[in-house]
């Protein structure tokens, strides 16, 4: 099962990477990050020179509405919670890199990585369960729409 889906978290994982890439926070260190970011902002923040352009914001925005926050929350809450996203998924794609094939991010990988995290190993087997099972329904759609 898990080898089935390998190619949809690859491309997830390719595209966390890719974030990372735009980001320039490819070759930053463990703790190094929030030092730059805070130079960076406090720069220009008027002009928006030194502002990186904010991902996730809309994403997060309605994600801290759901679970109690206001429906418009403050810009700086926002800010920082990315940047822990950003932090996260950094980490988690060079962990990812470095074990298995070099170089190269798979399912596997990232199920090693959370392994010894029981929430989030529950919750990637789920959605990993749930990709497989909208693969097929599509499948079986497919096939009853043009098939036969």
């Amino acid at each position: 099962m898990i080898s089935d889906l390998e190619g949809n978290l690859q491309v997830s994982m390719y595209q966390s990477f890719e974030v990372v890439e735009v980001m320039g926070l490819e070759n930053t260190a463990k703790g190094t990050y929030f030092d730059e970011d805070v130079e960076e902002s406090g720069s220009g923040a008027e002009g928006g020179q030194g502002r990186r352009k904010r991902l996730f914001s809309k994403e997060l925005r309605c994600m801290m509405y759901g679970f109690g926050d206001d429906q418009n929350p403050y810009t700086e809450s926002v800010d920082i919670l990315e940047d822990l996203v950003i932090e996260f998924i950094t980490e988690m794609t060079h962990k990812a890199m470095s074990i298995g094939r070099p170089g190269r991010v798979q399912v596997e990988d990232i199920v090693f990585l959370i392994r010894k995290d029981p929430r989030k190993f529950a919750r990637v087997k789920d959605l990993l369960t749930m990709n497989e099972e909208l693969k097929r329904a599509r499948k079986a759609f497919d096939e009853a729409n043009y098939g036969s």
